[in-house]
């Protein structure tokens, strides 16, 4: 309870609200925790704080789901997450040497580009080339140490092709869970890990349950085009959220 009194009344329950939501949505669609949650704690924490959090809730949720997202996730999703293992430190060299109102600017336009992504023609189920799978997780990874969001180049690359939707979301969740890991430890040995920061994480992991199981229970009661369409709203109400709270 010390640490948590680090602090205010009004940024615990900015934190709770949204890591609610933010949860229901990876139960439903798979991702979008990272980019609802991000810019929303960004107005009651630091960006730094407000990434690091994210992080600490996406390594907690993904590590306890480990043995289902690794059976279900397609190949790629491993060299994916290679990558972002080796391009993660250098978007947070990047967030640490930024101000933070450029920070949440930028964190914004990333929001708004997963949106811009997702419109893109659906493609086939096959494996897109190396350049392209290179490409994904090299983005990946630089918007995971800067924001604290690898989903943007993500969500499209899986969700824009034909694939069963369980390998959709088993596959994206693994490169989430596999990136929050590398950004906390890259951002503990840049000391930019707060011990009250993973106190507040674990305060706030029985709602990210329970929001989480909630999204789960309502994505099996709906079919593939209703999902897809789910996908399109988070992203746009992610999007058009950040951009108005910045105008």
């Amino acid at each position: 309870m010390e640490s948590l009194a680090a602090f205010a009344v009004p940024q615990i329950a900015v934190a709770v609200l949204a890591a609610l939501g933010a949860s229901f949505v990876r139960g439903l669609t798979g991702f979008g925790m990272a980019i609802l949650l991000v810019p929303v704690l960004a107005l009651a924490l630091s960006p730094v704080e407000a990434v690091m959090l994210g992080n600490f809730l996406s390594l907690m949720i993904g590590a306890l789901e480990i043995r289902r997202l690794i059976r279900e996730a397609e190949r790629t999703a491993w060299a994916i997450s290679g990558i972002v293992v080796l391009t993660t430190p250098v978007g947070l060299l990047a967030l640490a040497a930024t101000s933070a109102d450029l920070a949440r600017l930028v964190i914004a336009l990333i929001a708004f580009s997963a949106f811009l992504a997702i419109l893109l023609p659906r493609r086939a189920a096959e494996v897109p080339g190396r350049i392209a799978t290179g490409a994904v997780g090299m983005i990946s990874g630089l918007m995971t140490g800067y924001a604290g969001m690898p989903g943007p180049p993500v969500v499209p690359y899986y969700a824009g092709r034909a694939l069963p939707r369980a390998t959709i979301k088993a596959s994206m969740l693994l490169i989430f869970t596999i990136a929050a890991g590398v950004a906390l430890l890259a951002g503990g040995l840049m000391g930019l890990v707060r011990v009250e920061l993973a106190i507040l994480a674990l305060a706030l992991l029985p709602v990210i349950l329970i929001g989480n199981r909630l999204g789960t229970i309502v994505s099996g009661r709906i079919g593939d085009p209703v999902w897809r369409s789910c996908v399109g709203l988070v992203l746009a109400g992610a999007a058009l959220g950040a951009l108005w709270r910045l105008l």
